[in-house]
């Protein structure tokens, strides 16, 4: 990465819970593109740095989706957490979408990794933007604990959740997800989003695919994971019965949840939020 710029544009501010929710923008030189996030920053900056948890949204979500619905600012705000949201694409002039316009690839749906295939490779490279660029750019601009850390998402989101933690050993103190895409080597939207985002030779898959990461012998500390048993997408997409098999293989501390009822939506994420911050809290706040 080179030319990052450092320069952080605040689109929104609000007061919230004694913290402040924002939306900021800055250009980006992994995506070549401005690149909007959220922050919310709980009251507790105003005496020192504090933990940071990162949330990565599903297909078709920018960084509104989570902050709008989530309802997660209020308890965030009482555990001392900074909520970060990025976007789940790069956007704008001369970016590429879906040739047909769909939903699970492009523009919404750029699936946390660095595609090497034109034309996608010049601007879809969300892996080196969470992990490399963006932590500068907050680090730059907000009170962020940089040792204490964690990482959560939904759907598409909770796949890059889960890859990004596996793959960056001692970067979060916790891990969690919603529904995550558990295997995308094994469903429709995993396919077809690595196959034209990486090219077709599946060996190169297996970097972008939690199971496959930890059959290669990456690890966790330990994984909280919540799943809707009335997901529409639970046996086609998110196969969280191979995740729960390579954790069990792997001895990874799992805890899978599988939550009646609940479907894919903000109303199920919103449920459970409370439980996964504090379970964050409890991690990051830990002390040596």
């Amino acid at each position: 990465m080179t030319g990052a710029s450092m320069t952080v544009e605040t689109i929104s501010r609000h007061r919230c819970f004694g913290g402040i929710q924002g939306i900021h923008r800055h250009v980006s030189a992994e995506t070549g593109t401005p690149m909007r996030f959220s922050v919310f920053v709980p009251p507790q900056a105003e005496h020192g740095p504090v933990p940071v948890l990162w949330f990565l949204s599903g297909l078709t979500c920018t960084e509104e989706n989570f902050t709008v619905k989530a309802g997660a600012q209020r308890v965030a705000a009482e555990l001392g957490l900074m909520l970060v949201a990025p976007d789940t694409s790069p956007r704008g002039d001369g970016v590429p979408d879906d040739p047909q316009g769909a939903y699970d690839f492009g523009l919404g749906a750029g699936f946390y990794v660095d595609a090497v295939q034109d034309p996608w490779a010049r601007h879809y490279r969300m892996y080196s933007y969470i992990t490399r660029e963006l932590p500068q750019v907050l680090a730059s601009a907000f009170p962020v604990d940089r040792t204490r850390q964690g990482i959560s998402g939904h759907s598409m989101g909770g796949h890059g959740a889960l890859t990004i933690a596996l793959k960056n050993p001692g970067r979060f103190r916790s891990v969690s997800a919603f529904a995550p895409i558990a295997a995308p080597m094994a469903c429709p939207w995993g396919e077809k989003a690595l196959g034209r985002y990486l090219g077709p030779d599946r060996r190169d898959w297996r970097a972008y695919d939690a199971c496959a990461l930890i059959e290669d012998g990456h690890r966790l500390e330990a994984l909280l994971v919540d799943q809707g048993g009335a997901d529409q997408f639970l046996e086609t997409q998110l196969r969280p019965d191979l995740l729960e098999a390579a954790c069990a293989g792997a001895g990874i501390p799992l805890t899978l949840r599988r939550q009646p009822g609940y479907d894919h939506s903000y109303y199920f994420i919103a449920s459970f939020m409370e439980d996964h911050l504090r379970w964050h809290a409890a991690r990051l706040t830990e002390r040596g």
